[in-house]
This record gives C-alpha cells, sequence and structure tokens, in this order.
C-alpha cells in the first residue's frame, strides 16, 4: 500500500517502512543500542533524500528512546547530575551540528559527506567493536581470573581536570569537562548523521568517566531523549527536513520490533552480542564503501540504489 511522504516528495509502500522499522525494532531490543546508524542507512539504500532521512530519524528515535528512560527513571536508575551537564553539552552540539548540516546542504555537500561520515564512523566503531569482541571470547575461553578493572572513581587523565564535582548517585568525584566535552561530540554527531549516540555514548562514560553499570544506561537514555527531542525540532524548523509520516510508520514498527529484540536477547551472551552488532555495523560501513567507490551502470540513471522505489 504506497503513501505519499510529503517532505520526502516520493511514495513508499507503508508495510516496507514499517518492515524498516520492526527490522531496527528488533535490533535495538537485541543489543539495548538506539538504532539510529543503521535505520538511517537503510533509508538512504531506500531512495530517502538524505536530509529528510537524517532529520526524520531524531524524531524516532526520539519515540523509541522515551519508554526506556521513563523505566531507568522510575527504578532510579540515572545519574541525574550527571545526565544534566552531558545533555547541557549535547543541546550545544546539536545547535552546531544542525548549523554545519545547513551549510553542507547549501553547498551541494551533504550527501557526500553523510555516506563519508558513515564509511569512516562506523567502519572504525565496528572494528573496535570486533576486536574487542574477539578478545573477549578468546580470554573466556583461558583459564584463570580475568584481567583487573579499575573501579568507579579511579581515572588517570581525567583526575587532573579542574571544575571537579561530586555526583554521589554515580560515586564519582571527576571535572565536568570531559562530561560536557562527550556530550558536545554527541550531539554534533547527532544532528548531522541522525546517530543517537547510544552506543558511542555508553562506552565513553564506562571506559573513560568509569561511571558504574548500574546507571549508565538510564542516564546514556536520559541524554539521548533530551538531546535528539532538541535536535528534531532544530531540524524542523531550520532545515524543514522532517517528516512526520516517515517517522511514524518508522515508530510504529519499532515499537513492536523492540519487543522480540529484547526477548531474543535474553538467550546470548554479551560477548556474542557485540560481536553480531560489530558484523552488522561493518556490514553497513561496506555497504557505504561500495555507493562510494563503485561506479554505476548508468552514471545518468534516476533509479535509486538499493531496494527502495524508484524516483
Amino acid at each position: 500500500m504506497p503513501i505519499y511522504l510529503p517532505i520526502a516528495e516520493l511514495s513508499v509502500d507503508l508495510f516496507f517502512l514499517i518492515g524498516i522499522g520492526a527490522a531496527i525494532g528488533f535490533i535495538s531490543g537485541l543489543f539495548g543500542v538506539g538504532g539510529g546508524f543503521l535505520l538511517t542507512p537503510l533509508l538512504l539504500f531506500s531512495g530517502v533524500p538524505a536530509p529528510v532521512a537524517v532529520a526524520s530519524v531524531t524524531g524516532q528515535v526520539v519515540a523509541s528512546s522515551t519508554s526506556g528512560a521513563i523505566s531507568y527513571l522510575r527504578r532510579g536508575a540515572i545519574d541525574l547530575k550527571l545526565g544534566a551537564f552531558l545533555v547541557l553539552g549535547g543541546i550545544v552540539g546539536s545547535f552546531v551540528g544542525v548549523w554545519i548540516f545547513g551549510v553542507l546542504r547549501a553547498l551541494g555537500q551533504l550527501d557526500l559527506f553523510i555516506s563519508l561520515g558513515y564509511l569512516v564512523f562506523l567502519g572504525s566503531i565496528g572494528t573496535l567493536m570486533m576486536v574487542e569482541s574477539i578478545r573477549s571470547l578468546l580470554r573466556a575461553r583461558k583459564a584463570g581470573p580475568p584481567p583487573p578493572r579499575r573501579l568507579p572513581g579511579q581515572h588517570s587523565w581525567v583526575q587532573i581536570l579542574p571544575l571537579r564535582m561530586r555526583f554521589k548517585k554515580s560515586k564519582l568525584y571527576i571535572s565536568v569537562i570531559p562530561v560536557m566535552l562527550i556530550g558536545f561530540s554527541i550531539g554534533i554527531v547527532g544532528a548531522l548523521l541522525g546517530i543517537g549516540g547510544g552506543f558511542i555514548l555508553v562506552p565513553a562514560l564506562v571506559y573513560i568517566l568509569r561511571v558504574p553499570g548500574s546507571v549508565v544506561i538510564g542516564t546514556s537514555l536520559l541524554h539521548l531523549l533530551a538531546v535528539m527531542a532538541m535536535t528534531c525540532m532544530l531540524h524542523a524548523i531550520q532545515t524543514q527536513s522532517v517528516d512526520i509520516l516517515l517517522a511514524f510508520c518508522l515508530m510504529v514498527g519499532s515499537v513492536a520490533g523492540a519487543q522480540f529484540g529484547a526477548s531474543a536477547g535474553q538467550h546470548l551472551k554479551g560477548d556474542q552480542l557485540r560481536a553480531l552488532l560489530a558484523l552488522i555495523v561493518l556490514g553497513v560501513a561496506f555497504r557505504f564503501a561500495l555507493t562510494l567507490f563503485l561506479a554505476p551502470a548508468d552514471p545518468f540513471s534516476m533509479s535509486s540504489l538499493g531496494f527502495g522505489e524508484n524516483l
């Protein structure tokens, strides 16, 4: 059943969009990530214009992360003080990111930047995740205790920075500078690529700031919800690229798919999940590489490359 997307200015099958949303929701529930880093590429491969794909995904990410953030808040598993500084840096980053987005769009380089950004970003992240997963699997097979890990509050260069503050929920006494810089960086990335950044923020909080695992997921979701909501509003006002109908169809599918993904994730080990996620990320990066470096069969064709409908 085809529907017309007014902002994207193309017709797409309704069940196709819901199916994409369900697939991303399943992956989100399975791995505990936002899914924006996969949803935006799928829309691009389907023929949706890059500005509309990036901006509309921000709305879908907000809708899909709301229930999770509320659930963690009710359980008291969010460091609100730490999250406030992350959100503050993220909002500033979203303003900067949307401004850069508009400049690149005016110059006609936005599509190329998004493709190169996903290739480099996902390629590097996927490689690091795969290396870490393989090391974890190999360590699990060897006898002996695991390597010692620093406890929350034990830091290296983070300790010497000024403007230190105590975060009682996370049991940390650290500078707010790296906290805001992390939020700022993810805010820029989210505005430019339509990525919530949860799969970047969580490792950053754990390995750089040493945030305890009991509050790291909830705090990450709080940052994701607030910053992506601001990014969606900025895109709607400044770039007029948010397609509400597209975001709604994706949201309907993702809500259903997330439930099945969460159930399936209980039957796999953490190392196996990380390895599988790394393979998916590298697969998407490889697809962008093909798009960038392989010449099309017909350079003057107006048809989209992928499994979407022709423009």
